[in-house]
């Protein structure tokens, strides 16, 4: 007679199978941690932005309302980058929570999602491509809403008011790179493929999430990250790996965070001009 598998849940490759519909412990304990790990993570901002929009349409009109990318949280710079630097340090404990919890005896968790170096050249080249397939067309879907007056007025920080914010502007890039790749693929994929989702499921379902957390910024951006979703899904089920996704999402922020300022000078009826540091009040 054939042995049981003693570990049902040990995966080889970056796509576990499915539990046992037998195993209702298991199955349970995989639906409270995904639960728990939205709610302190995105989900938990997905809800909040949900909530910012449904506020933002009982209010003035979409289209002369702003919402301020990596907002400033003291009036002093030294102060204002210390705390910075915490808020982006913290958020990537949420991170290492996710890749902590696919963990598995004899099995890298960070190996199995893709998440490291070991192919680095063709990630990045792959990575490349999609901020032109992706990035590119998203920049035209916010001054296409901006157009329509269907988008918030993203208002940047500005760049010059520190020589430190550029370098922590490329840490929040990178903070959302890990951030939304690494708990909505690398993370979503293996819970839900384990409680028996098709693959259509779990694409279409990560990529809805994606776009409710971006809703804050109108209808079009949110339209736009799930499309982003749908291609990234694709890509992380094709290739098995999340750091091409990383990396390109992380290009993509950068662009967003450090050039739009710039584009803001160039083209100020569709994008907002950064707003200048607050007179000091003490502590956020």
């Amino acid at each position: 007679m054939a042995q049981s598998d003693p570990n049902p849940t040990l995966t080889v490759g970056p796509f576990p199978r499915a539990l046992a519909r037998s195993d209702g412990y298991a199955r349970r304990r995989l639906a409270w941690e995904i639960v728990i790990v939205l709610l302190v993570s995105v989900g938990q901002s997905a809800i909040y932005s949900v909530v910012s929009f449904v506020r933002a349409t009982t209010r003035a009109p979409i289209s002369q309302q702003q919402t301020q990318l990596n907002p400033s949280r003291s009036a002093e710079p030294l102060w204002d980058a210390v705390y910075q630097f915490l808020d982006i340090f913290f958020s990537l404990m949420l991170v290492a929570l996710a890749i902590y919890l696919l963990w598995e005896p004899a099995n890298n968790a960070l190996r199995r999602i893709g998440l490291d170096f070991r192919r680095f050249g063709s990630d990045a080249l792959r990575g490349i491509a999609l901020v032109l397939l992706i990035g590119v067309p998203g920049i035209g879907v916010y001054a296409v809403g901006r157009a329509i007056g269907q988008s918030i007025t993203v208002v940047p920080a500005p760049l010059d008011s520190s020589w430190w914010v550029i370098a922590l502007l490329v840490l929040a890039a990178l903070r959302a790179g890990l951030t939304e790749e690494v708990i909505f693929l690398g993370f979503l994929f293996d819970r839900l493929r384990r409680l028996g989702w098709s693959w259509t499921g779990v694409i279409v379902s990560t990529a809805l999430l994606r776009g409710s957390y971006h809703l804050y910024q109108g209808w079009p951006s949110a339209l736009g990250n799930v499309v982003m979703g749908l291609v990234f899904g694709w890509c992380y089920k094709r290739w098995g790996r999340v750091m091409p996704l990383v990396v390109a999402h992380t290009v993509i922020d950068i662009i967003a965070f450090v050039g739009y300022p710039l584009a803001a000078a160039w083209w100020p009826g569709i994008f907002a001009p950064p707003t200048p540091s607050p007179t000091p009040t003490g502590t956020p």
